[in-house]
């Protein structure tokens, strides 16, 4: 399960990765996110509706599921167009869940050693979702997991799905509903970008949340 992450690059600068000019407000700096909380989510509320820059629950359960339904906040490539849980969701609900890294656990010595992953070049992540209104009537999601690339693969087997550049207009493509074509016109960001160190142990607190989890643990 990837379960944290960070977020705390400001909207202008999401906005400029995105090309895009997207109404939002101010985003809160965030260095713990977990599951169970609103999070920032790009995306068409509808078919044919502008993108938005909006909240959404960590969570994925669509309306038509019943009370004790799951609700992964995870959804992996291997499943994510054949469940019928979540492919509706995949064809016609995709979304874009930005961040400045996330976390993993790698076991040493009997314990869990917590490791923030990011960009080389410290630009923002934009990792893979799908969503669904919820029972509730309010947008909730799960964000897409991949075998581990690169070295995220020494630290944890999977990773988030995060998409390059040229890929992001094509996820966001409401009329693109295809699968195969879909997997041909959108990429993993490349794995070489990639890299991480090992942080303090304060992050496995979800209250913790503060500039300081996310720097070098030595």
């Amino acid at each position: 399960m990837c379960g944290r992450f960070a977020l705390y690059s400001p909207h202008p600068t999401l906005s400029k990765a995105l090309r895009l000019s997207l109404e939002s407000g101010e985003l809160t700096p965030r260095y713990n996110v977990a599951p169970g909380t609103w999070i920032t989510a790009v995306r068409h509320s509808s078919d044919y509706a502008p993108l938005v820059m909006d909240e959404v629950w960590w969570g994925y359960r669509p309306y038509w599921a019943k009370e004790k339904a799951p609700e992964p906040i995870n959804a992996t490539v291997e499943k994510v167009a054949t469940s019928n849980y979540i492919k509706g969701a995949f064809a016609h609900h995709r979304c874009l869940v930005p961040a400045d890294g996330w976390y993993e656990w790698l076991p040493v010595d009997g314990k869990k050693q917590p490791h923030f992953l990011f960009r080389e070049d410290r630009e923002p992540i934009w990792l893979a979702g799908i969503w669904s209104e919820r029972p509730d009537g309010k947008p909730g999601c799960a964000i897409l997991t991949e075998p581990a690339r690169g070295v995220a693969a020494e630290i944890h087997p999977r990773m988030l799905l995060a998409l390059d550049a040229e890929s992001l207009a094509p996820w966001l493509d409401p009329h693109l509903t295809d699968r195969a074509t879909i997997r041909h016109v959108v990429h993993h960001l490349s794995a070489e970008r990639i890299t991480h160190w090992p942080v303090s142990t304060r992050v496995n607190k979800p209250t913790n949340d503060d500039a300081g989890l996310i720097e070098a643990f030595v």
